[in-house]
């Protein structure tokens, strides 16, 4: 290596630290983008985003055109959509083996969408970090006090805009060395149908996935992870992820509820189980309004959700470009039949 003068390595830190500020700069969330994110996903108009339903499907048209606009790739099997086929009957939604399934029930199809960001390290760009949310909610249901749609604000068009803004924030700055793969998934709440979907039938090498970070219930600060602008990731020492999160100072705990086993009740699970770090980040409070009609927009804290946003877009790029994290002796979840 060339010896450097201390002048010109002076010179040096100044110009990185000055690209280092320019870049956090260019990757700030602002408040008004995602108050406009949340406030097309929660609006009575998406009819909650019951997976196979209109309203789930106009979901999935806004967030394909949100990825088209922030320049992702498609990397569905149908541009930027991924079909999933599903059988709606009394008992519920499931998913059917294939589209020429004659499974009981009517037939519909649903969707996920995949956006991706191909990284700019020629040695690092066929790692794979998937991040991902699902948008689906519970759609019209029993009428609550005169509201019978579930817009699920909270649970998940909070995750579903913190992916979104993640990838524009990503997409608009110098580009990350490892490929992201931006992905909302349907059908979480009928029992991770989306993600099951996804995994067997992913649209690059599965090996090639090195980590998934999910968003779920980001709307509103928790007391217990240290209130406002402040979330906790599920699982925390089950990985090196949260080591990771904690030496950059992202502003991340440990999920201070682990009885409730949130690690293992979102579309993380699914990843998790096939050996790839795989976490969720939240601040889910346990509030009363969870898959109730009364989950809306008026119930959002805004520059909560904003900070927390902000704090997932320095994580990606924790994963996108630095150490990859691992599972800690014991913490990788044994498969469950399914």
């Amino acid at each position: 290596m060339r010896r450097c003068t201390l002048a010109a390595l002076a010179a040096l830190s100044v110009a990185s630290q000055s690209s280092l500020a320019q870049s956090e700069t260019q990757r700030t969330v602002g408040v008004a983008e995602v108050r406009r994110l949340e406030s097309a996903l929660a609006d009575d108009s998406m009819e909650g985003r019951l997976t196979g339903a209109p309203g789930g499907a106009r979901g999935a048209r806004y967030i394909a055109n949100e990825m088209k606009s922030i320049g992702l790739s498609p990397a569905g099997d149908s541009g930027y959509y991924q079909r999933v086929p599903v059988s709606a009957t009394d008992s519920g939604i499931t998913l059917r083996a294939s589209f020429d399934d004659a499974a009981p029930g009517r037939h519909e199809t649903a969707y996920n969408v995949l956006g991706l960001l191909k990284g700019s390290d020629p040695k690092l760009a066929g790692q794979l970090i998937v991040i991902d949310a699902h948008y689906d909610h519970l759609g019209i249901g029993a009428p609550v006090a005169g509201d019978s749609i579930y817009n699920g604000a909270d649970d998940d068009a909070s995750g579903t805009v913190s992916v979104l803004s993640v990838a524009k924030a990503l997409a608009h700055g110098a580009r990350p060395k490892r490929s992201v793969l931006f992905v909302l998934t349907t059908g979480e709440e009928e029992g991770l149908l989306g993600t099951t979907w996804l995994l067997a039938h992913f649209p690059l090498s599965l090996d090639s996935v090195v980590a998934n970070l999910e968003t779920e219930m980001i709307g509103r600060p928790d007391s217990l992870a240290g209130g406002p602008g402040k979330a906790w990731l599920t699982g925390y020492d089950r990985s090196t992820m949260g080591a990771i999160l904690s030496r950059a100072h992202v502003a991340v705990v440990a999920d201070p509820r682990p009885s409730q086993h949130f690690f293992e009740r979102s579309d993380n699970i699914a990843f998790a189980e096939r050996g790839i770090p795989a976490q969720t980040l939240s601040s889910f409070n346990l509030h009363a309004d969870y898959h109730q009609p009364s989950d809306d927009i008026s119930r959002i804290d805004f520059a909560h959700m904003t900070a927390v946003i902000n704090s997932a877009v320095r994580a990606v790029e924790l994963l996108a470009n630095g150490p990859l994290p691992v599972w800690n002796p014991g913490g990788r979840p044994v498969p469950q039949a399914h």
